[in-house]
């Protein structure tokens, strides 16, 4: 009778299953608790053994993305950091872990920007919305919010969507202090937020008001050519065609607009000196000092430099055309990336240098470099165990810095400010220090103060 009635469960789990297509209804412990009963009690052969449930764990697929974020959350940059209380629900002031964002199990994120305390997301999408943002919204950088009309909100907890007339999907969002760019496959380019110094690439208008604006930009291509790729600095935008041009606009006072002079451009205008004629594929500009690699793995570099962030043989502190730069031991550069004070790259061989002023990672007694300095490759994981790691990208905010290994995992350093080094405190990191995600790591993004990883599982 028994045997019986443990055969008619097991038959009935089995369909209920297949009807569901849930193969993992019952628990682990049910499953074996049967199995050891049957076999203790009844022996049976292999026939009726398959009668028995089968049971199956969820498995992740590599398609899914994750979304962490961690860092300053008083201003509603993280999304998700809302402390509860029996009065009310108020943001929280820091997260200091990685926290697996909710609202991206909902939506496939595709890229990830942060803006000065706002971050945008980019949803792989056939309708509905395809652009989300949360944070700082007092220049409209986020779109347009209000809970009733002629009441924009000026702080966006939680990410809601930002309305565009975008039809086709968003490849990348980028982010500068009050201004986002959207970039389309076939509308191109669309600009919304701050203008003041026509960094949105539109005529700048004397005391717009840009709180509760809904005005949207959209430039379709420059120069006959299809965007490719945008960038944001701190008031600036550059971006970049399918053949590799190079086009930017806004605040040029520190000659970040490489368009050899230090005026405000609101037009975006080519860029000539010695990236002309280059096949660029990436630019970096967290700030106000701007890095530029083309398809060879050399780089390019203009804008801000007080503190030596452009190892040229040049006095000049403020460069306002592109110049290569050549970095002396450092071979073919893979990836870039410049913050608000310093810059580093990552070679063909997983190595990362740095220079420039600030907490570089090589210990608190050196701030300060003029040349490349190579961060020892065991900071970052590469020993006698483990020889074929390596750093595949690198990422700088305004005052710390990422790196991510072939293996997905993140190692960040720098200043601290409301943990957004993920590393559990509010102190300085003088090294790289590997930050606890529970996902691969796929692109980081660094703000000021917060930091938002794209991931994906571990399968």
């Amino acid at each position: 009778m028994d045997l019986l009635f443990l055969k008619g469960v097991s038959v009935f789990i089995r369909s209920v299953s297949k009807e569901l297509s849930q193969p993992y209804i019952a628990t682990r412990n049910f499953t074996t608790s049967v199995q050891c009963f049957v076999k203790r009690k009844y022996p049976i052969n292999e026939e009726e053994s398959k009668l028995l449930p089968v049971f199956q764990y969820p498995v992740s697929s590599r398609g899914i993305r994750r979304v962490y974020v961690w860092g300053l959350a008083e201003h509603g940059e993280l999304g998700n950091a809302l402390e509860c209380t029996k009065s009310k629900r108020t943001p929280l002031k820091s997260v200091r872990h990685p926290n697996r964002l909710h609202f991206a199990e909902k939506h496939k994120i595709v890229d990830i920007a942060c803006g000065y305390g706002f971050t945008a997301f980019a949803v792989d999408a056939k309708d509905g919305y395809k652009v989300f943002g949360c944070g700082i919204n007092t220049d409209s950088q986020i779109g347009y919010h209000a809970p009733r009309r002629d009441h924009p909100l000026g702080l966006v907890l939680a990410p809601a969507p930002v309305e565009l007339p975008v039809h086709s999907r968003v490849k990348k969002v980028a982010a500068g202090r009050a201004h986002l760019i959207v970039l389309s496959e076939r509308e191109g380019a669309f600009t919304l937020g701050n203008n003041a110094y026509g960094q949105c690439g539109r005529r700048i208008i004397e005391d717009e008001k840009y709180s509760g604006s809904q005005t949207v930009h959209c430039i379709p291509s420059l120069g006959g050519a299809v965007i490719e790729n945008v960038f944001c600095g701190q008031d600036h935008s550059i971006f970049v065609t399918k053949n590799g041009d190079l086009y930017a606009c806004g605040w040029g006072a520190d000659g970040q607009t490489g368009l050899g002079t230090y005026d405000t451009v609101y037009t975006p205008t080519k860029l000539k000196g010695d990236v002309e004629g280059e096949n660029i594929i990436k630019v970096s500009c967290a700030a106000d000092c701007v890095l530029a690699l083309n398809a060879k793995g050399e780089v390019f570099g203009w804008g801000n430099n007080e503190y030596g962030q452009l190892p040229l043989p040049t006095d000049l502190q403020q460069l306002n055309a592109p110049r290569h730069i050549k970095l002396a031991g450092v071979g073919k550069v893979l990836d870039i990336a410049s913050g608000g004070s310093f810059c580093l790259v990552v070679n063909d061989a997983g190595d990362v240098f740095v220079w420039g002023y600030g907490i570089l990672g090589v210990g608190p007694s050196v701030d300060h470099a003029k040349k490349p300095v190579l961060i020892p490759p065991t900071l970052f994981g590469r020993n006698e165990f483990s020889t074929e790691s390596r750093i595949v990208s690198v990422a700088a905010g305004m005052s710390h810095m990422a790196a991510v290994t072939n293996y997905g995992d993140l190692y960040m350093w720098g200043r601290n400010r409301g943990g957004c080094l993920g590393l559990g405190h509010e102190n300085n990191q003088f090294f790289p220090l590997r930050v606890a995600v529970g996902a691969q790591v796929k692109k980081v993004s660094c703000g000021v103060d917060h930091t938002v990883a794209l991931c994906q599982p571990y399968v």
